[in-house]
């Protein structure tokens, strides 16, 4: 899907209320799709869906049955959907030791693991066409993360899931990306985490970068692949090795 190939495709935006979800929405209302903003910010959300002249459904991604209505809304107002860009995501911020805690292990895994499959499962119902579907995962779903290893447990999982629903997809006219950004400047990197970075001199994504990966992701022919977004280098393809198979 090449930018001129968006304007009348409509499009579901997942996490869109604000960082990299409304950086993508705010692009592709530009290119002429018509946009379904969801995120369970609802003021945030109802303010840049008015902005960019998208349509904003409530959906807490975590419930399968909001993923559902966010998709149904899409088909109510627009008859398809072409793109599904699931991208809502929380930080998890504990580990499994004495700071551990269930009620936010549940939310982390619900929103960034659940959400994705439940979005999937959602959309699928409404591609009957074909289309396109991004997961938001991270470089977290690459590489280990000991400072947020619950973070990186489920960012894995997206990042696994994604791997195979691409083939599994293809012969539906289905493509399945991930978008595995570094860490970017979004409301999801709080302070702690800002401050760490600054001391070790890491460099952070402007979301705008982010957003240009998502397009050149978009362009891309590939299924299956989780594209890195790494500050100074160009994104594309990671190239996972491949594992040693029987003898």
């Amino acid at each position: 899907m090449n930018t001129d190939d968006i304007s009348g495709k409509v499009a579901l935006v997942t996490g869109g209320a604000g960082g990299i979800g409304a950086g993508v929405a705010r692009r592709l209302a530009a290119y002429g799709a018509h946009v379904v903003l969801a995120d369970v910010d609802a003021e945030a959300g109802v303010r840049t869906a008015e902005e960019i002249g998208a349509t904003f459904v409530r959906t807490d991604v975590s419930r399968l049955e909001d993923n559902q209505a966010a998709v149904a809304l899409a088909l109510e107002r627009h008859g398809r959907l072409d793109l599904a860009f699931l991208n809502a995501g929380v930080a998890s911020g504990f580990g499994l030791g004495g700071d551990f805690d269930l009620d936010r292990y549940r939310r982390a895994m619900g929103v960034n693991l659940d959400g994705v499959v439940f979005g999937v499962h959602a959309a699928l119902q409404a591609m009957r066409a074909g289309g396109v579907i991004v997961a938001t995962a991270s470089m977290a779903g690459i590489v280990g993360i000991p400072s947020d290893p619950v973070y990186a447990a489920n960012k894995h999982a997206v990042v696994g899931l994604v791997r195979s629903l691409g083939p599994q997809l293809e012969p539906l006219g289905v493509r399945v990306q991930g978008l595995c950004p570094s860490f970017a400047d979004t409301p999801i990197l709080d302070a702690e985490v800002r401050a760490l970075l600054d001391e070790l001199k890491f460099p952070i994504l402007d979301v705008e970068t982010v957003v240009d990966a998502f397009f050149s992701l978009l362009a891309s022919e590939g299924t299956g692949e989780c594209w890195f977004v790494v500050p100074g280098r160009e994104s594309g393809p990671f190239a996972f090795r491949r594992a040693p198979g029987p003898r």
